[in-house]
């Protein structure tokens, strides 16, 4: 016992001499890690003004929930060190840098989830890991390397979260489909589903749900890995994310609701009854259950439940300058389920509701040039 204790001491005040001195390579602690400066170009990783909350890693930082994670993060005094796939890609991190106090407490890594140890270098330097990142997958891609991609890719970053003693928390962004997609015939009406409910893999393969099942078995991996590695991992289910983009690039969910308000159908009524929740909510949620002591398992993260027609209803009568439809065909029949967010709202969150969740949709959708009053 003395002699762990020892070592740990030793490897924390070499690794803060280490960082004094602008290097990041002590021995068996870190080896080469380099950051991206806003203009481009790397520069040696070093301790940047001291902020009250410590450094958290975020990977995908530049995905839709990773960049709202990203601001709150920011604002809430944390230094933020994000792992992107190209650090001097401006297209697609501009945005991250101009958030507020990214200046001072910002900094993006190469990283790539499909390459193990990627993550070493970026976990070492954090006491938290947000993981938010999915492997980017192709329509060329088959089912087999999908499944793996999606596993492979959230044991890699975990794998380098086991390396760092000093680790205190790891927050996993995953999915209410991991918890909602079952037969039927297994839901009883009016359900609640809640941490405990897990989708049937079976039923997702048979109506070839991959990303759901991805999802599933990601998840249900990374509870394993934790287990066996003694990581205190906590994990996020948001339902379907409606907000603003920060990024002026789209990504699928935005782009799902660009199609709708130009009229496009087939995306929404296929989704059926869905939970939708906003996106600041959803950043607000890992931060929360981040900051928790005692937060533990899974979290549910939702404000409302509605079926397609219940939906385009709604936003029809609320937005009529756009082609939205007032009906959409029933293709599952009745649907009754709903989610208990008794847990997360134990620990304070509150959430906002539809109408503000799409209003802000909207409005990015106008500044960022891809919708305008009455076109299609």
């Amino acid at each position: 016992m003395f002699s762990w204790a020892f070592k740990m001491r030793s490897c924390v005040m070499y690794y803060d001499q280490a960082l004094e001195r602008g290097s990041c390579e002590p021995p068996n602690l870190l080896s080469t890690c380099r950051t991206e400066s806003p203009k481009g170009g790397d520069i040696p990783l070093q301790r940047m003004a001291n902020t009250s909350k410590g450094k958290v890693c975020v990977t995908g930082a530049s995905g839709f929930v990773a960049s709202w994670l990203v601001k709150r993060l920011l604002e809430s005094g944390y230094h933020v060190l994000g792992t992107v796939r190209d650090p001097g890609n401006q297209k697609k991190v501009a945005h991250l840098w101009n958030l507020a106090g990214a200046k001072e407490g910002l900094e993006l890594v190469r990283a790539d989830l499909l390459e193990e140890g990627s993550f070493d270098d970026a976990v070492m330097a954090c006491e938290g890991v947000f993981h938010t990142a999915s492997p980017i997958i192709t329509n060329a891609d088959s089912k087999e390397e999908m499944l793996d991609s999606a596993i492979n890719g959230t044991l890699n970053v975990l794998r380098s979260c086991k390396k760092n003693p000093f680790l205190k928390r790891v927050v996993l962004t995953s999915s209410s489909s991991t918890v909602r997609l079952r037969d039927e015939a297994e839901f009883p009406p009016n359900v609640l589903l809640d941490e405990t409910s897990w989708s049937s893999v079976e039923f997702c393969e048979s109506i070839q749900i991959w990303y759901a099942v991805a999802k599933i078995l990601a998840e249900k991996s990374a509870w394993e890995f934790a287990k066996e590695n003694n990581i205190d991992l906590v994990a996020v289910l948001p339902t379907f994310v409606i907000g603003p983009n920060l990024s002026p690039v789209l990504g699928p969910t935005a782009s799902d609701v660009l199609g709708l308000f130009k009229g496009e159908t087939e995306k929404f009524t296929i989704f059926g009854r869905m939970g939708y929740v906003h996106i600041d909510d959803v950043a607000s949620c890992h931060i929360l259950v981040y900051e928790t002591a005692d937060a533990k398992g899974r979290y549910i993260c939702n404000s409302a439940v509605l079926d397609s027609n219940e939906l385009v209803a709604l936003l029809a009568k609320r937005f009529p300058s756009f082609p939205i439809p007032k009906s959409l065909p029933n293709i599952y029949g009745e649907q009754t389920y709903g989610y208990n967010t008794s847990k997360i709202r134990k620990l304070g969150l509150e959430f906002r509701g539809v109408e503000e969740m799409f209003d802000d949709s909207v409005e990015s959708l106008k500044a960022h040039g891809y919708l305008r009053e009455g076109a299609a």
